[in-house]
């Protein structure tokens, strides 16, 4: 299956709740005042942020549609062409930019920064680089464990430590190593933590300063894991972690659990901030980068 048709299936619950209740309302063949409120609510609902629909139903209200039977494909059309260009600047794609590159992965419990870490270090790895993971949320061993699971899956170096050692501890050792061992990548998957614990917070903030210690330029990525499904909660969640950490870009994951995909255009709108990748599955080719057309097609389909 190529990435367009595992793109479509992973996003089915957002398109249902676009293209499918667009079909509905615009079935009236009207554009009139009732059917504009109607567009916006449900461009709300699949959480593109009242902003953003307010903004596309007004221009939506200036469509010159002459033939009423061609409503619904000039809606679509319009949205699919908008949704495209808005997303645009903020597709980009994870490059190394320096020898080596380090990645700090950061977000809540349970967004699956893990599982993202590992999936990274195929890609990478894919592609000739060298990668060791870090494995820094020691206060969970199961997350070492399917760290360590990964390192072995992708056929990559692995720094651990011991239970409930100091996280900033692991990542100094690793930074050190892969400047020692002209490791390209490494990639440090940081302990979950909910945005309001301040301990934590901290935790991260004194993992990227030591860091910061060996190598001044470094790391060259701070990344926040972002669940897909949780709407608009993660917009709070990114700004608390904005106020600890210069976060550089975000990777959306479980993007198939829910029906809100539209989360990925408003933090795109609101924070200005690039998206590296997207997830929509559990499987390694289920993470991958966002092309805008793409997941525009996805999400509302017009022709």
């Amino acid at each position: 299956m190529n990435w367009f048709a595992r793109l479509k299936k992973g996003l089915f619950k957002t398109a249902n709740t676009l293209s499918s209740g667009l079909k509905v309302i615009l079935d009236r063949k009207k554009l009139d005042q009732e059917t504009l409120e109607e567009i916006q609510d449900l461009l709300v609902s699949a959480d593109v942020g009242f902003a953003i629909a307010d903004e596309l139903t007004k221009k939506i209200s200036n469509l010159k549609i002459k033939n009423e039977d061609d409503l619904e494909r000039g809606v679509k059309g319009f949205l699919n062409h908008e949704i495209t260009e808005m997303l645009k600047p903020y597709a980009v794609d994870l490059k190394i930019i320096a020898k080596p590159t380090t990645i700090v992965l950061c977000g809540v419990n349970g967004n699956g920064k893990t599982t993202t870490a590992g999936k990274l270090a195929k890609r990478f790895k894919d592609v000739g680089k060298s990668v060791m993971l870090a494995a820094c949320d020691t206060f969970r061993a199961s997350a070492v464990e399917q760290l360590v699971a990964w390192s072995e899956r992708v056929d990559c170096a692995i720094v651990t430590g011991q239970d409930k050692q100091d996280p900033s501890s692991i990542a100094y050792n690793a930074q050190l190593l892969v400047q020692e061992q002209n490791i390209d990548v490494l990639i440090v998957d940081t302990a979950g933590r909910l945005h309001n614990n301040q301990n934590l917070m901290s935790e991260l903030e004194k993992t990227v300063r030591v860091i910061q210690k060996i190598n001044s330029i470094a790391p060259q990525e701070i990344i926040m894991v972002l669940d897909g499904s949780t709407g608009q909660n993660a917009l709070q969640q990114l700004e608390a972690f904005m106020k600890v950490v210069q976060i550089t870009g975000l990777i959306i994951t479980k993007l198939d659990s829910s029906a809100k995909g539209g989360i990925v255009l408003t933090l795109t709108q609101k924070y200005k901030i690039p998206i590296y990748a997207i997830g929509i599955g559990e499987d390694i080719e289920d993470l991958n980068s966002l092309d805008p057309k793409l997941f525009a097609d996805a999400i509302v389909h017009y022709s």
